[in-house]
C-alpha cells in the first residue's frame, strides 16, 4: 500500500466514524432517523432492555453496537 492509498483509507475511515458518531447522537437525542439501506426507523436498545445494546433497524442493515458504563 503506498502513501496515497493509505491517506485515502484514513480519510474514508474518518468519514465513516464521524457519520456513525453523528447518527448515534441524533438517535440518542430522540430524533426519528431512517436506515439509509432499507428506510425503516433506527431504534436504540438500552442495557435494561436486552443483553446486547446498540442501534438497529428492523431488517438489520444498521447494526451499531454500543458499550454502556453503568
Amino acid at each position: 500500500m503506498d502513501e496515497q492509498q493509505f491517506d485515502r483509507l484514513k480519510s474514508v475511515s474518518a468519514k465513516s466514524f464521524n457519520d456513525q458518531k453523528a447518527l448515534i447522537k441524533k438517535v440518542l437525542a430522540g430524533r426519528d432517523i431512517a436506515c439509509k439501506q432499507c428506510g425503516t426507523p433506527i431504534r436504540v436498545t438500552l442495557p435494561e432492555d436486552k443483553k446486547t445494546t446498540g442501534l438497529y433497524c428492523a431488517k438489520g442493515c444498521t447494526n451499531i453496537a454500543l458499550d454502556f458504563v453503568l
